[in-house]
């Protein structure tokens, strides 16, 4: 079996795993965060503390990848989102369980960063799209399918039960990457040794900062994990408990039923990535992902619930391996450590806001007008790449 497909294969059981876990804590992470008494602000700070640490550990990520190799930043994350999950069971107070959460995302942090570095290594222009797509498929499925053993957890064995299920996945991830994954740093040495060497790190990421391309993706990343992570994930559970009356597991139902139809549609995506461009397919997916929040705000029952998880699913399917592409494709020869990990430091930055600033607006609008400035938010973001941004790649 060729290198590169090796690698492919054990990156798409580590990141299964890794997501896996996390999509178990969507349906009853805010409900547990509920329990210690807090507002919607606050609630929405247990998750976007995650997306903090990402945020914080996404540079340093790339550069311990660079230093060390990829399998040891994938293993340590590994185990530092294992401790982090377990420290969480066991936090007597608000504070500390958001500390725990913290290193919960530190730990979560190197291993998306990193998978990303992972996949810019193995990957050419030519195939990238599809090869993503494979590996996006894996990961979008898993947070999908998640939220269905971490409702049943949560409704038969209680709220601290998804912890632990995430903190065993944490484990089987850092264990894949230490047995399974193989390095592929020297690949990308190859190609920085045929462009003479890199420049330090500040003028790496100063030529990053100047692409107009590479920023405005960053942008749909960042605006895509605002509207997941403060809607979608901090939200809708809170919709599918107290409006539409679901239990754990039905909302656990309602959340995979979008990753199931989703996954039919990632490799044809990552098929049209490499066929007709990168902006053909990121510019769609975006503004029909703002389309899925509108269906949420006007979900009265558990069919009207899943039917906007199923368009929510299928739409950041098609657009899940269209950006990371768009962004490896933007890293000069033998930058794709700082490339990717400022891509996801730049995401995380809506993982950290979206929380809490929708988390805001539901204490003092109500729900239905954090979901109506998601949509708003994504069809700009959509409108403004579709204007300003070159294409990187079409196949001739």
């Amino acid at each position: 079996m060729p290198f590169e497909r090796r690698v492919l294969i054990a990156m798409c059981v580590l990141i299964f795993a890794n997501q896996l876990g996390f999509g178990a804590m969507v349906p009853s992470l805010p409900l547990y965060a509920e329990t210690y008494g807090v507002s919607a602000t606050a609630i929405g700070m247990a998750i976007a503390v995650y997306g903090l640490a990402r945020f914080v550990m996404a540079i340093p990520s790339g550069q311990i990848s660079d230093k060390w190799g990829r399998r040891p930043a994938l293993a340590i994350g590994g185990l530092l989102s294992a401790l982090g999950n377990v420290w969480s069971v066991y936090a007597d107070a608000y504070p500390e369980f958001l500390i725990a959460r913290f290193v919960a995302g530190a730990g979560a942090g190197m291993v998306v960063t990193t998978g990303s570095v992972v996949l810019a290594d193995i990957t050419t222009k030519e195939r990238r799209g599809r090869v993503i797509a494979i590996y996006q498929g894996s990961f979008i499925f898993a947070v999908g399918i998640g939220p269905l053993p971490g409702g049943f957890l949560a409704q038969h064995y209680g709220l601290l039960a998804p912890f632990w299920f995430c903190a065993a996945a944490s484990v089987v991830a850092g264990s894949v990457a230490l047995f399974a994954v193989k390095e592929t740093r020297h690949l990308a040495r190859e190609k920085e040794a045929g462009s003479g060497g890199l420049p330090p790190l500040r003028q790496q990421l100063a030529l990053l900062w100047g692409n107009i391309g590479f920023m405005l993706v960053s942008g749909i990343a960042l605006i895509n994990a605002l509207t997941r992570t403060g809607g979608l994930f901090n939200i809708v559970p809170i919709i599918g408990s107290f409006r539409v009356g679901l239990d754990y597991d039905e909302i656990g139902i309602g959340l995979a039923v979008g990753s199931i139809l989703g996954l039919f549609a990632v490799y044809p995506a990552g098929m049209a990535v490499d066929r007709w461009g990168r902006k053909a397919v990121i510019v769609p997916a975006t503004l029909i992902t703002g389309a899925s929040f509108l269906l949420f705000a006007v979900a009265e029952s558990f069919l009207a619930f899943a039917a906007a998880n199923a368009l929510w699913g299928v739409a950041s399917s098609i657009g899940g391996s269209a950006p990371a592409a768009y962004a490896a494709d933007s890293a000069p020869p033998g930058m794709n450590a700082s490339a990717m990990s400022l891509f996801r430091m730049l995401g995380d930055i809506g993982y950290v806001v979206g929380p809490i600033l929708l988390g805001f607006i539901v204490d003092v609008r109500g729900t239905d007008s954090a979901l109506f400035l998601s949509t708003f938010l994504l069809v700009a973001i959509g409108i403004a790449f579709a204007r300003f941004a070159p294409e990187t790649y079409r196949a001739r």
